[in-house]
C-alpha cells in the first residue's frame, strides 16, 4: 500500500524521524495503527451505550445536564490542583 501526505505533514514526519531516529515509515505506520486502535475503542463504547440506552440500563442524558456535568467535573480538578 502506498500513501501520500500533504507536504507539511511530510516534512512533521521527517521532523520526528530525524529527532527520534526511527526511520519515517514505521512512524506513520504506528500513528495509523494506534488511530485504528483508538478508534475501534470508540466505536465499541459508543455501540455499547446505545445498547445500553436502548435495553433501558442506561439514561440518556440532556445536553443540559452533561453540560452541567462536565462544569463541575472542571471546577472540582481545578480545587484539586490548586
Amino acid at each position: 500500500m502506498e500513501i501520500r501526505l500533504e507536504p507539511e505533514l511530510a516534512a512533521k514526519v521527517e521532523q520526528w524521524s530525524a529527532r527520534t531516529g526511527y526511520p519515517a515509515d514505521k512512524l506513520v505506520e504506528e500513528a495509523v495503527a494506534s488511530y485504528l486502535a483508538e478508534l475501534g475503542e470508540v466505536r465499541a463504547m459508543l455501540e455499547r451505550r446505545c445498547s445500553e440506552i436502548e435495553n433501558g440500563t442506561a439514561q440518556p442524558l440532556t445536553g443540559e445536564e452533561a453540560y452541567r456535568r462536565l462544569k463541575q467535573s472542571a471546577a472540582q480538578r481545578r480545587k484539586s490542583i490548586a
